[in-house]
């Protein structure tokens, strides 16, 4: 295992530890990692390096931020996993993102089974469906991460699965 790996992976673990206690992703953490990262990759890699973990944080923003912009995740995820793509660089921070979004789908479906929530939850996927081809693209506020009254899933504990899933494929 990397260097970059292993911060990589102590980064998205501590996350999900601060995530699962206080539903929560400190900034010091997010941006305290991407900027550890940075610097690493500069001192180690040079400009290349810099690079590369730059673009890594890029993809591992843009990837999430529909979701977010859609009040579909917090925003120390989106943060997070800028940071995670930052320490393993944009290829591997798009993994990331599939990974995470497996790992999600099925986590929200178990959380939304033992509560006994998951009918209501395919209703509302119906419901945004059909408001986004009436009404174009936009968050729907009742089913929102801030507007549902349902179970929600500490996003950390997905994100670190797709970590250890990136780290170990690739």
């Amino acid at each position: 295992m990397t260097t970059s790996s292993a911060v990589a992976l102590l980064v998205s673990t501590a996350a999900c530890i601060t995530d699962l206690r206080s539903r929560r992703i400190p900034n010091v953490l997010t941006f305290g990692g991407a900027a550890a990262a940075l610097v690493f990759h500069l001192v180690v890699a040079g400009p290349a390096g810099l690079l590369q973990a730059g673009l890594g944080w890029l993809v591992g923003a843009a990837v999430f931020f529909i979701p977010f912009a859609l009040g579909g995740m917090g925003g120390g995820d989106i943060k997070l996993l800028a940071a995670l793509g930052a320490w393993l660089g944009p290829i591997p921070a798009l993994w990331l993102a599939a990974y995470t979004g497996m790992a999600g789908a099925v986590m929200a479906i178990v959380v939304a089974m033992a509560h006994g929530y998951l009918g209501q939850a395919l209703k509302n996927v119906g419901l945004l469906l059909t408001h986004w081809r009436v009404m174009g693209i936009g968050p729907v506020e009742e089913i929102t991460l801030a507007g549902s009254k349902g179970p929600k899933l500490a996003y950390a504990l997905p994100i670190l699965s797709g970590t250890v899933l990136t780290i170990w494929l690739h």
